[in-house]
This record gives structure tokens, C-alpha cells and sequence, in this order.
């Protein structure tokens, strides 16, 4: 029997044009920019010119990740689907795939199975064009900062202490660390420089987190580039370079509006990583979905320690947002992988692997509930493979937390296999909630990094690097102390090492590295061995993926 691939579910789907799906979202016509027949880009200028009242935010995280799969997008798109078969108003907001994973290691964000959001080639390849649009200003700024610097370096910037990186979204070790400007004075100045990723381009927390194009333009102004002679921080707008990066964003900065492969609208809009960036879709993305349904269902990056904690620490606080309910999504498989069980071998029923495991979902829900106050139901991603006894395991585990765990069968049935986590959902969304974060943004560097690490991570606590205790000291000098932390960590463990699974005791977490976002508004904590430019697999993705006469992607998922 041949089970279709994600991509072969997708291209048999029978899209609607995107100004049915516009007008079943309630966005008039005049809000609508169109990029073909099944995309479009929303004006942000609905969210000021709009009388309607706010809807229910759900929230959608996961377990730490493992090879076996959680399906965290997959269950955020079918229970968007289940709520509409309900009969309830709701709108889902994704974060987009960026191109360079997609290519390198598996990393795409359209969901699988039936609970898929579409058309899902453009949405992992090159979409709308945002991400071009955020490499195209990243790089000006870098550009502008190497200029000043040839045109005499009026402002004194040591090329020792640039901080600024280029970028390209794409997978590529061999440009993380490299020298240019070589060639001769007309050749620009000879330094180290090196590549990011494109997603972990500030510009691409300050597009999330911008409420529209004058914050967008004042955000981009305060980014910290590089440091003069005397230590004092040169930003973009001392370089004169944020109108031009504002103009270069001005379509970027719109949400793209497409839909589920059942017709339920959905916000795509910026996003990766959280375990080097921010990593939750836009604020206006989620803003628009909450104002133009009762109910806008979202997610965030990789596990709650790093998504969800992000989004709850940074994207609630800085928008004052309140989620009214939290998904944790886990698999059988996954916990069993958590458990010791290598991925060849999870197929066969283990209960003392998954009770074993099943500790990293339980400090995750544990989490949600005791650290943020928040109503938070497990979702159980089915398999064929889940056994009875294993399912009832997690359910009665969960129970025992105070918190309900209900079967998700979205990847197989779409919205019709996710009713029962539609429903309690629902009945969340009545609960009071007592929302607060996991630290106070007045406190200290050192105290907000310790917070994280004991709170959410269950460290002992956190150990800085002489460097970065350095680095520390300067930031609370130049004023930077008071902004909410970032952790770059890895997403695979509660701990910054990434063979530490389960939820493990006894650790500290290392941060070696403290840099400021300005513009963003945040400060970054690099942990452990975490790169914001990655490299290819041995056989990357890019071998399998293909084209034929007629344009039709094949090996794409």
C-alpha cells in the first residue's frame, strides 16, 4: 500500500483562490495584496482601522525535539481545522520556513499528512520573498558599515569589534568565518568578518516584534553594529541606514495570508529558530489573526523550554499578549527516544522506556502550568505503532500533573482527527488563567539567565565564561540590563548539551558569549555549541529534490 508522501497530499489538494479564503477571514478587499492566485499579503492597517474586538490566543509547543518527530506544526494547522469543523471562528499564525534548511537538514514548517497548510512548495521555497527582502537589508547594513569605514571612518568603529555578520539563507559552513576586503586600498579594509544564517539576522526579530513601519524603522535604527575605539556602540541610524532597510522591508513587514489544506485561513510570517533567535511568527501576524477571529491558534519554535518560553518572555511581554490556552505536543515514539530507545527500534511497545522518557513532557506541562500559570492540555500525536498500554501511560502520567492528555489523529484525518484536543481546548479557553513570566525584566543580567536556567530548565543554575561576565559588565554600563534574555540554546535537551535527554538534574548551563539586540529589544546568551550558520549533512536534502517540463516539485517532503 503506498502512503503518500507530505508533498503528494499537498499537490492533490484542490486549492481555493486566496480571495475566498480573504473574504471567509473577513478581510475587505482593500487590505488585500495578491501574489498570484493562492497568496496573498494583508495590510497591517486592518489592525488600526478595525472596531473588532481581540479573540482567544492559543498557543501550540512541544517536547524537545528528536529524530522520531513531534509534530507541533502538523498539530497546529488540524486543530485550527478541528475548531472550524465546530463551527468556531478561528485563523492559524505560522512561522515561515527559511530556504536554507530546507535544503540542508529537514526544516520545514507547512505541517504533514492531511493538516498541512498550502500552496506548500512556495510556502518552503521561496514564498513571498520576505526572507530576501531581510538578507537584501541586512547586508546593506553591512555594506554601509564597511563603507563608513573605507570613506575614512568618521565615527572610529574598530573593525575588531564589528558585530554585525552578513547573511544568506542558506546552509554553508565555509562562509562562517572568512576575510574580506582583501585586494588593495580601492578593495575595501582587510578584516574577519563572517556569515549568519538569514534567520538569525536581528532584522528578523525586529520584523517580528515591529508593530508596524515607523517602529519597524526606529527598531532598525537601534541596532548595535559595532563598537568605536573607546568601547561607545555605533547603531544603524549612526550609519544613516535605517530608511533605506525600512524601504527594503516595507512588503516584508505585511503577513501572507494562504490556507489549510481544509480551507482554514492562515498567517505565515517569519519565525525560525528558537534555538538561535527568537523564533515565533510575527506579532502582526498573530494580532491580525486575533482580531479578525475568535479564536487564532499559533505556535512557537522547537520545545516550550525555547519556543514557548520566548514566546511567553519576549513576544507576550513585549505585545502585550495573553495566551488563554497552551497545546504541548509529544509522540509514543518521541518519548520513547527521550527514553534510550534508537529510532530503528520504535516501533515495538516499551513502557519502561516511555516511562523513563515521559519526564520531559511532564517538566514541560509542569512548566506551563507552575512557572507561567497557564491552562495547558497534552496533545498525543498518534502513530499506527501506539500501543494501548502506551497511550493510557501518558494519559494517566498527565492526569496525575492535573492536565488532560487528548489523542490528535490530524496527520491521518485532518481537522476530523483532532475534535477531542478541539474540545478541550475549548473548554481551557473558559479557565482563568493567572499568566506571569519566568522573571522580572528590572533584574539583572546574571539573575534573569539564572532564572531561566533553574525555572524553566531545572539547572542548578548558570556558569558565565570570564568573557562573558566581561561582556555582561559592558552591556549594564551602556544601559542594556533592563531587556528581557534570549537563550541561545540547543533545542534538544532542557540543558545545553544535546545527548542529555529526558529531563535531566544535576547540570549547569554555560553561557559563553552575551551580545544586545537593541533593535530587536532584547540581549542573546549563546550556550554551549550553538552556530548561527550551519552546515549540510553528509546527503542533503537538495540530492532528493527535483523538477519536471511542467514545474512539479518533487522530493520536497
Amino acid at each position: 500500500m503506498h502512503v503518500p508522501s507530505d508533498i503528494e497530499i499537498a499537490q492533490s489538494c484542490q486549492m481555493r483562490p486566496i480571495g475566498e479564503i480573504s473574504a471567509a477571514a473577513g478581510v475587505d478587499p482593500q487590505y488585500l495584496e495578491l501574489y498570484g492566485n493562492y497568496k496573498a499579503k494583508v495590510d497591517p492597517r486592518l489592525l488600526r482601522e478595525s472596531r473588532r474586538g481581540d479573540g482567544k490566543l492559543i498557543l501550540v509547543t512541544a517536547i524537545n525535539p528528536t529524530p522520531a518527530g513531534e509534530g507541533k506544526t502538523t498539530t497546529t494547522v488540524g486543530l485550527a481545522d478541528a475548531l472550524r469543523r465546530l463551527g468556531k471562528s478561528v485563523l492559524v499564525a505560522l512561522r515561515e520556513p527559511s530556504l536554507g534548511p530546507v535544503f540542508g537538514v529537514k526544516g520545514g514548517a507547512a505541517g504533514g499528512g492531511y493538516a498541512q497548510v498550502v500552496p506548500m512548495e512556495d510556502i518552503n521555497l521561496h514564498f513571498t520573498g520576505d526572507f530576501h527582502a531581510i538578507g537584501a537589508a541586512n547586508n546593506l547594513c553591512a555594506a554601509m558599515l564597511d563603507n563608513h569605514i573605507q570613506q575614512g571612518n568618521a565615527l572610529g568603529i574598530d573593525v575588531k569589534k564589528i558585530t554585525w555578520k552578513r547573511c544568506v539563507d542558506m546552509n554553508d559552513r565555509q562562509l562562517r568565518n572568512i576575510v574580506d576586503g582583501l585586494g588593495g586600498r580601492m578593495q575595501g579594509v582587510p578584516r574577519e568578518d563572517g556569515f549568519d544564517i538569514t534567520v538569525a539576522s536581528e532584522i528578523m526579530a525586529v520584523l517580528c516584534l515591529s508593530s508596524g513601519i515607523l517602529d519597524l524603522k526606529e527598531r532598525l535604527g537601534r541596532m548595535v553594529v559595532a563598537y568605536t575605539y573607546d568601547g561607545k556602540p555605533v547603531t544603524a541610524h549612526d550609519l544613516k541606514a535605517e530608511g533605506a532597510m525600512a524601504a527594503l522591508l516595507k512588503d516584508a513587514l505585511k503577513p501572507n495570508l494562504v490556507q489549510t489544506l481544509e480551507g482554514t485561513p492562515a498567517f505565515i510570517h517569519g519565525g525560525p529558530f528558537a534555538n538561535i533567535a527568537h523564533g515565533c511568527n510575527s506579532v502582526m501576524a498573530t494580532r491580525l489573526a486575533m482580531r479578525l477571529a475568535d479564536y487564532a491558534v499559533t505556535e512557537a519554535g522547537f520545545g516550550a523550554d525555547l519556543g514557548a518560553e520566548k514566546f511567553l518572555d519576549i513576544k507576550c511581554r513585549l505585545a502585550g499578549l495573553k495566551p488563554s490556552a497552551v497545546v504541548v505536543v509529544a509522540t509514543v515514539r518521541a518519548l520513547k527516544n527521550h527514553g534510550g530507545v534508537p529510532k530503528t527500534e520504535l516501533n515495538a511497545e516499551n513502557l519502561e522506556a516511555l516511562e523513563k522518557g515521559l519526564p520531559n513532557l511532564l517538566q514541560h506541562v509542569d512548566n506551563i502550568k507552575n512557572v507561567y500559570g497557564l491552562p495547558c492540555v497534552v496533545a498525543i500525536n498518534a502513530f499506527p505503532t501506539d500501543t494501548a498500554a502506551e497511550l493510557k501511560l501518558v494519559e494517566d502520567k498527565c492526569r496525575a500533573l492535573g492536565v488532560n492528555a487528548a489523542l490528535s489523529e490530524v496527520w491521518a484525518k485532518g481537522g476530523e482527527g483532532g475534535t477531542a484536543l478541539a474540545e478541550e481546548v475549548l473548554r481551557l479557553c473558559q479557565e482563568p488563567g493567572d499568566f506571569r513570566f519566568a522573571y522580572d525584566a528590572e533584574d539583572s543580567i546574571e539573575k534573569k539567565i539564572n532564572d531561566i536556567a533553574q525555572k524553566v530548565y531545572h539547572a542548578d543554575g548558570a556558569v558565565l565564561t570570564p568573557a562573558a561576565k566581561k561582556q555582561l559588565t559592558e552591556l549594564e554600563a551602556l544601559g542594556f540590563g533592563k531587556l528581557p534574555v534570549c537563550m541561545a540554546k540547543t533545542q534538544y535537551s532542557f540543558s545545553d548539551d544535546p545527548a542529555l535527554l529526558g529531563a535531566p538534574k544535576g547540570f549547569t548551563i554555560t553561557v559563553r558569549n552575551l551580545k544586545v539586540s537593541a533593535g530587536a529589544g532584547f540581549l542573546v546568551a549563546l550556550t554551549g555549541d550553538i552556530m548561527t550558520m550551519p552546515g549540510l549533512p553528509k546527503v542533503p536534502a537538495a540530492e532528493k529534490i527535483d523538477v519536471d517540463e511542467n514545474g512539479k516539485i518533487t522530493g520536497l517532503f
